[in-house]
């Protein structure tokens, strides 16, 4: 099935919501902020994330093979700029989510490589920071695959429950 790859809007909140909440509650490990969290913050908010000035949050929309128009999000990312002085040659990819039944059909690449262009496409832009669960040998290899390099591991970096997670921290620089 097609998939289309772009900047999310306002008008998409209501998917990118329920998306986001899914990730949140399917891979806990995954991401610094939990369901809890992010559910009982209004879809106002989540509009209001989506028309941040600088940042951009991707959506991998995948066409429905019934004929009737229809596409569901099954994939997002966000990019986020830095706005200090000394930072804004520094851009982060955060948030990497791709739904569990299309995984391993080239979905995040596609995504990461929007992430990649934008940043790239953005004057002063010099490099992208990301992280990823130790554990998460998917996510690691494909951000090597494209160029991140890393650069460090954090420790003990998220804590669900009583398990501690580590983070590799990585970068792409141009």
């Amino acid at each position: 099935m097609p998939v289309i790859i772009r900047v999310l809007t306002e008008a998409d909140a209501v998917a990118y919501r329920a998306l986001r909440l899914r990730a949140l509650r399917e891979d806990p490990e995954a991401f610094g902020s939990t369901y809890t969290q992010e559910a009982a913050r209004s879809l106002a908010v989540t509009q209001a994330r989506l028309q941040v000035p600088g940042n951009a949050t991707f959506g991998a929309y995948e066409s429905e093979s019934d004929g009737a128009g229809r596409s569901t999000l099954v994939g997002i990312v966000t990019l986020i700029w830095q706005d200090g002085a000394k930072d804004r040659h520094k851009t982060e990819m955060v948030g990497m989510y791709v739904a569990s039944e299309v995984r391993g059909r080239g979905i995040g690449r596609l995504l990461v490589q929007a992430v990649i262009a934008r940043a790239q496409a953005t004057a002063g832009a010099e490099q992208i920071h990301c992280t990823a669960v130790t554990a998460n040998a998917a996510a690691l290899s494909l951000y090597r695959t494209l160029g991140f390099e890393p650069y460090g591991i954090e420790r003990h970096a998220l804590k669900v429950g009583d398990q501690y997670w580590d983070e590799e921290l990585l970068a792409l620089r141009w």
